[in-house]
């Protein structure tokens, strides 16, 4: 499979890159796609939710009442779940929610993903560019260009370009990563996916292993 290389103007450069067909033109495993999407998700979460057990409430251990002959209902002391102020029964524990895939999983995740966006002509490949200085106006200046105003966008770069990293933060529809730091659900969440020319190899490079 072979896309149009553009530059940075919107512009055909008349040049052709060649995609892999085993890593752009494979058909996408949902489910793979799920498990990475999943453990990308689980390993943002913090984990440090809390509720206290009988043993950290403060208060008496003292039996609020005899067992039996009250009429009333065995309760135990005023720790008890059942009152109000007392402790929670199986409440939440501070845990850690990442959770192990093989490589060979998470790579063909990202097949997927990558085959998928090529499937639906949402993926670009622009000449590699820079800044001299970060500038927003100039990095909304390329988006437009590009044809992707107002959409969701990930720019994926072959190498640090700090510049270009800087001049996209301020912007909540686009994001730059580098091809290394890539997820699923990165790709995925875009609704465009930019690849910066000398980002193509890399990423084929890493996903044949």
């Amino acid at each position: 499979m072979e896309l149009i290389v553009l530059d940075k103007s919107g512009k055909e450069t008349g040049r052709k890159v060649s995609l892999d067909d085993a890593i752009f033109g494979i058909e996408p495993n949902e489910h793979v796609v799920y498990l990475e999407v999943k453990q990308y998700l689980a390993a943002q979460r913090q984990g440090t939710h809390k509720s206290k057990e009988r043993s950290e409430i403060s208060g008496s251990t003292r039996k609020l009442h005899r067992q039996k002959g009250t009429g009333g209902s065995r309760k135990g002391d005023i720790k008890n779940p059942l009152f109000k102020g007392g402790a929670r029964v199986f409440g939440p524990k501070p845990r850690d929610y990442r959770f192990k895939l093989n490589k060979s999983l998470k790579r063909l995740a990202k097949k997927s993903v990558f085959s998928q966006k090529l499937k639906e002509n949402n993926l670009k490949v622009v000449e590699d560019f820079k800044f001299e200085a970060p500038k927003t106006k100039d990095f909304i200046q390329v988006v437009n260009n590009l044809g992707l105003a107002n959409k969701k966008t990930l720019f994926i770069l072959g190498e640090p370009n700090k510049f270009v990293y800087l001049s996209s933060r301020n912007l909540q529809d686009a994001k730059v990563l580098e091809y290394s730091e890539i997820s699923s659900y990165d790709v995925l969440k875009a609704n465009e996916v930019v690849l910066f020319e000398g980002s193509i190899e890399k990423i084929q490079e890493n996903l044949r292993k």
